[in-house]
């Protein structure tokens, strides 16, 4: 991708959070954080972007992309300590995104080995991971297998 779209990515997300910081200062003890849909796509964005992504039509079930080598990934994206899954992906991508538009690799791995390693279901039909739990299973994927980041 050119250096160029790549800046413009991460200049977007921090004017997202320069404006919520502005509302939360107009409105004290409101929130305006970005979340639910709009940080999973901004997750979505942002991967596609740095690890030369093809996402998926909107909606597709348990994958959102795939990758140059053919392998179908979730992207999951967070600003808190922990993500939910509903089913197993084949590839597994979560990133915590950051308020200055950069974000972390908390994972990069196959999915089953998260999918094992999940809480029960819940009500909601999803099952969590806490992100020091994926950080303990992210040090058994080789370096070699991870999807390559222009980052």
């Amino acid at each position: 991708m050119p250096q160029i779209f790549e800046s413009s990515v991460a200049k977007k997300i921090r004017q997202l959070y320069q404006i919520a910081g502005e509302l939360e200062q107009l409105f004290p003890g409101r929130h305006y954080t970005p979340d639910g849909h709009m940080i999973g796509s901004i997750g979505e964005a942002l991967a596609a972007v740095y690890y030369q992504l093809t996402l998926l039509p909107a909606g597709t079930k348990t994958h959102d992309a795939v990758a140059e080598d053919g392998r179908l990934v979730q992207i999951k994206a967070t600003q808190i300590d922990r993500i939910a899954l509903s089913s197993c992906p084949q590839w597994l991508l979560v990133i915590q995104i950051h308020s200055d538009g950069s974000f972390s690799e908390e994972y990069n791995g196959p999915g089953v080995m998260v999918w094992n390693n999940c809480w029960k279901i819940q009500k909601t039909g999803q099952r969590q991971i806490s992100l020091s739990k994926l950080h303990q299973l992210y040090q058994a994927v080789p370096m070699q297998d991870r999807l390559k980041s222009l980052k």
